[in-house]
């Protein structure tokens, strides 16, 4: 479990004991309640992480609502949105393994995360990883409720495939950014695992050194 849930957890429950003894057991119930909701809402599962070469895994749990071309930096790519909602788990993973080149946080909006303008608009963390040649750019995005982005590595650090980096509290989306020649294995309306689901195979040319035309990075475990 996420440290989170515990501290959200201690504190309803605090809160429920003096409401109860304030004004009677009955009016405790209700934040007994949230705070096993919290202690729910911030699990974090162990996850088997593929290790065929080339693998990108889901940086979240939730569902793929889009796969559209899109350019970065003058270079095309294929974007990957999955929306998360407050019943997936949210702790987020790096979807390749190597190192993290750059981490760029972006104040922003809190529109609903599944407006395509959140993309670009909302508040988002946006993180290269860079390793065996490969390069993915992934963004950790707030949503409508979301309204805090936990990312718990720096650039220079060594991360692993499906390795824990951090969560977006409550409802949100991650954006994932690959090269054009990547092999998706997904498609629209999939749900799909942080860490676990296999989303694309990165197809790397011999001449290639960064597909998506930014800095590369891998990222690590919360």
């Amino acid at each position: 479990m996420v440290p989170d849930g515990c501290y959200y957890a201690i504190s309803l429950l605090g809160a429920s004991a003096l409401l109860a003894w304030l004004a009677g057991p009955f009016w405790g119930v209700p934040l007994i309640l949230l705070a096993f909701f919290f202690l729910w809402f911030f699990r974090d599962p162990e996850r088997e992480v593929p290790d065929s070469p080339g693998a990108v895994v889901s940086p979240a749990d939730g569902k793929v609502t889009d796969i559209s071309p899109v350019t970065v930096g003058g270079a095309p790519c294929v974007r990957i949105s999955i929306f998360l909602n407050v019943f997936d788990v949210h702790v987020n993973r790096s979807p390749i393994g190597g190192v993290i080149r750059d981490v760029r946080y972006q104040k922003g909006k809190f529109l609903n995360a599944m407006n395509e303008s959140s993309a670009e608009l909302n508040e988002q963390n946006v993180v290269t990883v860079e390793g065996e040649g490969e390069t993915v750019i992934f963004k950790q995005i707030a949503g409508l409720l979301a309204r805090r982005i936990v990312f718990t590595k720096k650039v220079g650090d060594h991360v692993q495939r499906g390795e824990r980096i951090g969560l977006i509290k409550f409802g949100s989306r991650t954006d994932v950014l690959l090269a054009p020649s990547a092999s998706l294995q997904i498609k629209v309306g999939d749900r799909v695992k942080g860490g676990s689901s296999l989303i694309a195979i990165l197809i790397q040319k011999p001449e290639q050194t960064s597909p998506v035309g930014a800095p590369g990075v891998r990222q690590g475990a919360m």
